[in-house]
């Protein structure tokens, strides 16, 4: 399987990290899937996958060149690794044995996505290798103890594997100095088609509850709730033509988390967990490209440090944190 890097550019630079190098890396073959992620936000930025008739084009939205990767007025978070906390976290603040850690602001009153410089808008160090049958790019990224608020130095390390059946594999894993929280997620917007909108497309999810969220999208009191016979119910294959999206969904356990299929290309996605819940946004506030893509963002629940009822996000010194999700594609 091939191996390709090139240079992008090189970043304007923020607060906690100076201009930077980029690099893409592309793997994967003629044939196949291929995949392109950026050191930048450790971004997955092009995935070629072939459609019924063995023509080939890229399932993610992507942006025109690095300038628009780190302007957030026209980058919500494309492809990006998003961290260190995925999701909300409401008022900005969480408390963790005692302490009340207090984090960026960059939603109104609540924390979003890790904050206004999280991992997403960091260059990640990278290597590539082959793995078996398939290739492997390995990113790896220092977040420093208070960075946009958390607790803890924290050593994160993205994994992209892409494989000789059309599987592409994420892993995040991260160790930490100090007690903290985590959950990455990727932000990729999914369109089948290679062109247009997520209208036409058709989708299916293991969730039988989402989350009940008042109207900053912060969970309100209570367990997910059932989505049986109501708009947010995708047990059953459903259309999404005009079926605007963001909710966050409580999957039924590991393993099977949803599948994406296009009629037009017949092109298949099926994604596979070992997360407890699953974000579903339509892109119908992406101002530029409405409906581009669909996000999939597996991960933890929003705002589970101030929830004790929902999953754990905690990570302790010592311990490891390691979430995987594997996007599986056929043309049928």
């Amino acid at each position: 399987m091939d191996i390709r890097r090139s240079h992008v550019g090189t970043t304007e630079g923020h607060p906690g990290q100076g201009p930077r190098p980029v690099d893409a890396y592309t793997l994967g073959g003629e044939d196949g899937l291929a995949v392109t992620v950026w050191t930048y936000g450790a971004a997955l930025v092009e995935v070629l996958a072939p459609d019924h008739a063995g023509r080939r084009a890229n399932v993610v939205a992507r942006l025109p060149d690095l300038a628009a990767y780190q302007d957030r007025a026209r980058n919500p978070y494309v492809g990006a690794t998003v961290g260190r906390y995925c999701r909300g976290i409401s008022d900005g603040r969480f408390r963790l044995d005692g302490a009340e850690y207090r984090l960026d602001r960059n939603d109104g009153p609540h924390h979003m996505h890790g904050g206004t410089w999280g991992t997403d808008r960091s260059v990640w160090e990278a290597e590539a290798d082959r793995d078996g049958g398939g290739a492997v790019l390995r990113m790896r990224l220092t977040s420093p103890d208070g960075d946009q608020g958390y607790p803890g130095e924290l050593r994160a390390e993205a994994v992209y594997r892409v494989g000789p059946d059309r599987r592409l594999t994420i892993e995040y894993r991260a160790t930490t100095s100090a007690p903290t929280i985590v959950g990455f997620t990727n932000h990729a917007f999914w369109n089948l088609a290679g062109s247009g909108t997520v209208d036409g497309h058709r989708l299916r999810l293991g969730a039988r509850h989402a989350v009940a969220f008042d109207a900053r999208l912060m969970p309100l009191a209570g367990a997910p709730v059932p989505v049986d016979g109501t708009a947010l119910d995708f047990t059953r294959p459903r259309p999404l033509d005009h079926v605007a999206l963001d909710n966050c969904y409580l999957l039924e356990g590991e393993g099977w988390a949803a599948t994406l299929s296009d009629g037009r290309t017949g092109r298949v996605m099926r994604v596979y967990t070992d997360q407890p819940a699953v974000g579903v946004y339509s892109a119908d506030h992406w101002a530029q490209r409405p409906r581009a893509g669909l996000c999939l963002e597996t991960g933890p629940l929003p705002d589970a440090p101030n929830r004790p009822d929902y999953p754990s996000c905690r990570l302790d010194p010592g311990d490891r944190y390691r979430a995987r999700t594997e996007y599986l594609f056929s043309d049928r």
